[in-house]
């Protein structure tokens, strides 16, 4: 099963994610980037990037290869705002053809809303689950034996379906 971990990040968590799992899965790698990036101020960023989930928005992005034939399973990563995955995800989903596909999520979050997150994830992929999910704190910015366990699980979840 050939896997890649689509993902945007805005601080470094999910990119530390994605490359710990496609490290342990063998999985390519494709970083969604917008044409407009989004601010990183305290505020700002909570501000630009939650109403900019919130309204389901598609943002252009910068250009990237992608062909959909060459990939089983596909992991999406993302940081949790608002409850929402990040909006480059919905740009990247609405742009492919992506049924038939195995897919499962990781997402990075400061606090809650990541169940939420799953539940929109599966909507804008008009599924009824993933193959596997998990839902991390900080691992970038706080490392540990926690999260550590959560990675492991998921990429053992997912060898399995292999």
């Amino acid at each position: 099963m050939k896997t890649i971990i689509v993902y945007y990040s805005l601080e470094g968590n999910t990119e530390y994610t994605a490359n710990l799992i496609a490290s342990a899965l063998n999985a390519d790698i494709l970083k969604l980037e917008p044409k407009k990036a989004y601010p990183t101020g305290k505020l700002s960023k909570f501000v630009w990037g939650g109403k900019s989930a919130m309204m389901s928005e598609t943002p252009d992005l910068q250009p990237y290869k992608f062909d959909e034939s060459s990939y089983d399973c596909i992991i999406f990563g993302f940081p949790v705002w608002a409850s929402n995955i990040a909006p480059p995800l919905r740009t990247f989903i609405r742009k492919h053809n992506l049924k038939g596909k195995k897919f499962a999520a990781f997402a990075c979050q400061t606090a809650a809303g990541a169940d939420k997150a799953f539940v929109k994830l599966k909507d804008e992929l008009k599924i009824n689950c993933l193959e596997a999910e998990t839902a991390l704190l900080d691992p970038k910015i706080n490392p540990n034996s926690e999260n550590e366990k959560k990675i492991k699980d998921f990429c053992k979840k997912l060898e399995e379906i292999k």
